[in-house]
């Protein structure tokens, strides 16, 4: 892997990414799909690009990759910028589509060797690093075959040892697993998140799925109309949104948003809502009236669809996640006393979205 350098000098001093934007944008007519965004990637790391689709977080990792050109902006890799004049191939990336894009006439042996064969490697070189990619991800008798006699994991397994295979700076993933269902989805997100840690790649991923962003980032940007609204480790961006777009995306159920004056707006994830009597003694709880609307069961936890019967706070929709070993009653038209402790608390400018401390 290269080493780190020291980007050209700039006018303003910068940070030692090893891929970095700086104030990147893409308009396409009166459409900005990415509007100035700074990121800042450092070696070995694994960002998740996580946003609604139409975010922009596709056409800034088609940026990296050179596949777009740039309105605004600079892209650097390795200490070198590459935005102005460096085509994709000289970039030392390697990509893998949502589509896996392998073709069906070669078989797996022959997909995975073709970025090998385009730049002329010696062949024993090339059947030696073909088998070391193949033995990562499981394919070694699978390498005859042919992706029409692939199930959709070996298809991506297949792609993603074709990347591995060019020994790239970075790896770029647009939403390489979606294609799996749901148990495939989660065994290929352990195998993937264990091979980057094994190979050290710098990793951009894009993705939709919090599920995937949390268990597979480093640190996760969170996208919306072009621009990073919060970036940081799973925990932080969960447990501390930085506006309510990342409250109410990140977390499934979204957190809770309700009114507490006219300026302010108090934020509780559903899982810290529970039946006032579970926190017993403890001392400084804010607690509600929940009158439940519907009830639904999830095996291990109890979602309560309701509204809270406050003065300021009527008619406003929240959700409890209960969990089943809590054996609280839940009945649908009934009025409970709920509780969530102070500190599991946010507080968010009405006007803004902004977070805003916690009051004195």
């Amino acid at each position: 892997m290269a080493t780190l350098t020291q980007p050209p000098a700039t006018e303003e001093p910068t940070a030692l990414g090893y891929v970095e934007t700086r104030g990147l944008s893409k308009h396409f007519g009166d459409v900005r799909a990415v509007d100035g965004v700074d990121l800042c990637v450092m070696e070995g790391e694994f960002v998740v690009l996580l946003g609604p689709s139409g975010c922009g977080k596709t056409t800034l990792m088609r940026m990296i990759a050179g596949l777009e050109k740039p309105t605004a902006g600079e892209i650097y890799i390795a200490g070198e910028r590459v935005d102005d004049d460096v085509p994709p191939r000289a970039r030392g990336i390697a990509m893998v589509f949502q589509s896996y894009a392998l073709y069906p006439h070669k078989t797996a042996f022959q997909n995975i060797a073709f970025p090998l064969e385009a730049a002329q490697v010696e062949r024993s070189t090339l059947r030696r690093k073909v088998q070391w990619a193949a033995a990562l991800f499981g394919l070694d008798r699978l390498l005859d075959r042919r992706p029409r006699q692939l199930s959709g994991g070996e298809r991506q397994r297949v792609a993603l040892a074709r990347a591995v295979v060019r020994d790239p700076k970075v790896f770029l993933l647009d939403e390489p697993l979606s294609n799996l269902d749901a148990k495939l989805r989660a065994m290929a997100r352990f195998e993937l998140k264990q091979l980057q840690r094994q190979l050290g790649t710098t990793t951009i991923y894009v993705t939709h799925d919090q599920v995937e962003a949390m268990g597979l980032g480093d640190r996760i940007a969170v996208m919306d109309k072009g621009k990073i609204r919060q970036i940081g480790t799973p925990r932080d961006v969960y447990d501390n949104p930085a506006d309510t777009f990342v409250a109410t995306f990140l977390g499934s159920p979204p957190m809770n948003l309700v009114e507490q004056d006219e300026h302010t707006l108090v934020g509780f994830r559903p899982e810290h809502f529970l039946p006032r009597e579970v926190f017993g003694e403890e001392p400084d709880l804010v607690t509600f009236r929940l009158r439940v609307r519907e009830v639904e069961y999830l095996g291990s936890d109890r979602l309560a669809y309701g509204y809270l019967e406050e003065e300021r706070r009527s008619d406003q929709p929240v959700i409890a996640a209960v969990p089943i070993t809590i054996t609280a009653p839940l009945a649908e038209g009934e009025v409970y006393e709920f509780a969530v402790r102070r500190r599991d608390l946010r507080f968010f400018d009405a006007r803004t979205g902004l977070r805003k401390p916690a009051p004195r």
